[in-house]
């Protein structure tokens, strides 16, 4: 009954309002429960390191289930922290600048093999490797371009960031690190390229460009690629890292100026909570919104350079991490007195946003635990899974031993009141349940294969008039029936 009146609210939120801010995810007891052991751990953690403050925003495929802050947007003001707060949210504004790349991408108007001068032609660098690969688009969202970190100025140490006029100037005199397309390399420089390859190839400026087709259309009003004067009030202090006598200075605002595409954007947990449910686009969802095709999606978000550890990698403009069970995609980012990070499971359809404004903060952390304490209570709730199929006495027809010309056998059966079917290897599975793919009923002796080993492919019971087995066509190929005593 709970489950009912969850959804209901789900769909009267989403008629009223197009993107659920908030459900009532704590009627249920058991969800209840771990949000407020995340709270109390959250809180210890704030008080032990003395964080200033801290937003989390929780959200499930097109909703905001959960928002919190804690502690301070401004210490001296005692400003709370919420989820309305604005921060600057650093370098998860290249997922912005990616974002746009892909959506010319997919207006044709340009190519994600095409070489960076072919939009920059002023690009002129010191080779290194003179016979390596021309950079491209896609080595850039891959960060394996082999490019330098920073443009050639050292405004990490002093603030001052430089035009594109003075990266231009300077670009000449610095080399490539690594040769293109051998080593991931985390580059801002290479970022911002690329946001003068959105403005070459749109043919208006980069902050027009981002608002008319990503911003606007997503409705996030409190994002901003530069801050507006009149949305400083609503801004988030930004604290350095804790002293010794136990202060914190507050750091100075920048502006990125050149490095914009790279890090310059400011955003609020809800406002990022409406991207992060854009990721969840299915096929078949149209909207509004869809800002890009769920196919564009899906591929931004699967591994395009894989770390050497094969636990972590790089999409296009995401990084991607195995975590526990789940593949996580997402990004941090790190300016200025404030850090951020957002993690989601596109198969899941569950995403985690966090905001901290201490330098000393960790994000990533409390995204994290959110996934330990939290998630698997909140999907037991919120995931709509489809009803199960209910056992039908009738399958035990199709149960027994099948082999195909070959010798190759294959065994019908039931297992948990579900039709499987098991493949026979050899040598043996140490697991048999790793053998197991589950058929779910379609038509009329007709089923497909699903589960964690199904591969989608149909599986039909040709039946005699005295309703025995025939054969089985699995897939394009067919399986006998094996006779008592013939295997």
């Amino acid at each position: 009954m709970k489950r009912i009146l969850i959804f209901a609210l789900i769909f009267l939120l989403v008629c009223s309002t197009g993107f659920a801010q908030e459900l009532t995810v704590l009627e249920n007891s058991a969800v209840a429960e771990k949000l407020r052991l995340f709270e109390i751990w959250t809180q210890s953690q704030m008080d032990y390191y003395n964080l200033p403050g801290l937003a989390i925003g929780i959200v499930y495929d097109q909703q905001m289930v959960w928002q919190k802050g804690f502690g301070y947007a401004d210490i001296e003001k005692k400003t709370a922290m919420t989820a309305q707060t604005i921060f600057r949210i650093a370098s998860i504004s290249k997922l912005f600048t990616s974002t746009a790349i892909m959506q010319l991408r997919d207006a044709g108007k340009l190519r994600l093999d095409d070489p960076i001068t072919k939009y920059l032609p002023w690009f002129q660098i010191r080779h290194r490797f003179p016979d390596a690969p021309e950079i491209t688009v896609w080595h850039i969202l891959t960060h394996s371009s082999g490019l330098p970190r920073e443009a050639a100025f050292p405004y990490w140490t002093d603030h001052q960031f430089p035009s594109l006029e003075q990266i231009k100037e300077k670009l000449v005199e610095q080399e490539t690190i690594f040769p293109s397309e051998t080593k991931w390399k985390y580059s801002n420089l290479a970022m911002a390229l690329l946001g003068e390859i959105v403005e070459a190839a749109s043919g208006i400026d980069y902050e027009s460009y981002i608002r008319k087709n990503i911003l606007v259309p997503l409705q996030m009003s409190s994002t901003s690629v530069y801050l507006a004067a009149d949305q400083r009030k609503a801004l988030a202090t930004g604290y350095g890292i804790r002293l010794p006598d136990g202060t914190r200075k507050i750091m100075p605002f920048t502006d990125a100026k050149a490095l914009t595409p790279a890090a310059n954007f400011s955003s609020t947990i809800e406002d990022l909570a409406k991207f992060v449910a854009l990721q969840f686009t299915e096929y078949n969802q149209i909207s509004g919104r869809q800002i890009l095709k769920a196919s564009t999606l899906k591929e931004m978000q699967r591994v395009h350079w894989l770390r050497p550890s094969w636990t972590s990698g790089w999409g296009l403009g995401f990084s991607i991490r195995k975590y526990e069970k789940r593949t996580l995609v997402g990004h941090g980012g790190w300016v200025g007195g404030y850090r951020s990070q957002i993690y989601f499971c596109p198969k899941d359809k569950i995403g985690v946003i966090v905001f901290c404004n201490g330098e000393d903060g960790s994000p990533a952390k409390f995204a994290l635990k959110v996934f330990d304490m939290v998630v698997a209570e909140l999907l037991n709730v919120l995931k709509d899974e489809p009803i199960a199929e209910e056992f039908d006495p009738g399958w035990e027809k199709f149960v027994g031993r099948y082999q195909d010309p070959w010798n190759w056998v294959e065994e019908v059966l039931i297992v948990n009141d579900k039709l499987m079917l098991y493949g026979f290897s050899y040598p043996p599975d140490e697991n048999p349940e790793a053998a197991l793919v589950e058929l779910t009923p379609e038509a009329e002796n007709t089923f497909r294969m699903t589960g964690a080993n199904g591969n989608g492919e149909k599986v039909v019971f040709e039946l005699d008039e005295q309703g025995n087995v025939l054969w089985i066509k699995k897939g394009e190929n067919y399986l006998y029936p094996v006779k008592i005593g013939q295997h």
